[in-house]
């Protein structure tokens, strides 16, 4: 039996790009709050860092497009599709993690872009999870540049979620598409200690939570504890936290 050739870089990058392009144009789109990014950028005089969570990124990547947002992709085998496709929708990128290979360069160097003006475009539960659980890495990168973050909640519907850890949106055509702005959140600069940086990352996590299940209110999305319901099981509130 003959082995399954995985596509190019390149070629996989055109093929999704092409493809989110289509679905794209046949959205309807409801974005609240995205006037906040340009009214924080002028109050500061620095960047902004946008958040949403890993499988979530479909909706934002396609609506800002073309904008030099930057964002850091992972340095592994499948970054390097990931850098392509971000790169096709006109993000800068910066390849890295703030928590593996990388992390220090990568780090200065988004720190650098933000404190000049640039917006970040970042997944606080990226690259490996778990799901839907925010970092300390977004909370450092904050507090170093002085940079407000700005949760995001992200919803569609109809849709899917692919089977994997972050459970992946995709949109149908057509469907209701939805991004809702949060408040900004501004980090301290003497939130440098484990315990400090936790208690911030759990705040970002929770006004995510709330603003995603506000997007699925807006987009008459079924909601991940309503499908668990409906299943008969009791979503569990505990989670086991990766590397910042």
């Amino acid at each position: 039996m003959r082995s399954f050739i995985k596509p190019s870089p390149s070629v996989a990058s055109f093929a999704v790009y092409t493809l989110a392009r289509l679905v794209g144009f046949t959205l309807r789109w409801t974005v609240v709050g995205a006037e906040r990014i340009d009214d924080l950028i002028a109050q500061n005089d620095k960047g902004v860092i946008c958040v949403t969570w890993h499988g979530r990124t479909f909706l934002p990547i396609i609506h800002f497009r073309h904008r030099g947002y930057w964002s850091m992709i992972s340095t592994s085998r499948d970054g390097e599709y990931q850098d392509r496709i971000f790169k096709r929708f006109g993000f800068n990128t910066v390849r890295g993690s703030t928590s593996a290979r990388g992390a220090v360069q990568a780090t200065l160097t988004l720190i650098k872009h933000l404190k000049a003006g640039e917006v970040l475009a970042m997944t606080p539960d990226g690259p490996r999870g778990p799901r839907n659980c925010a970092q300390a890495g977004v909370i450092y990168l904050a507090m170093k540049s002085g940079c407000p973050i700005l949760p995001t909640g992200i919803s569609a519907s109809p849709r899917m979620l692919m089977r994997s850890w972050d459970k992946y949106l995709l949109p149908w055509p057509f469907a209701r598409a939805v991004i809702q702005f949060g408040e900004p959140l501004y980090i301290p600069d003497d939130a440098r200690g484990e315990e400090a940086q936790r208690m911030w990352a759990d705040k970002l996590e929770q006004a995510m939570k709330d603003l995603e299940r506000v997007a699925d209110g807006v987009a008459g999305a079924q909601t991940d504890d309503d499908a668990a319901a409906l299943r008969g099981i009791t979503p569990s509130p505990g989670r086991t936290r990766g590397a910042g």
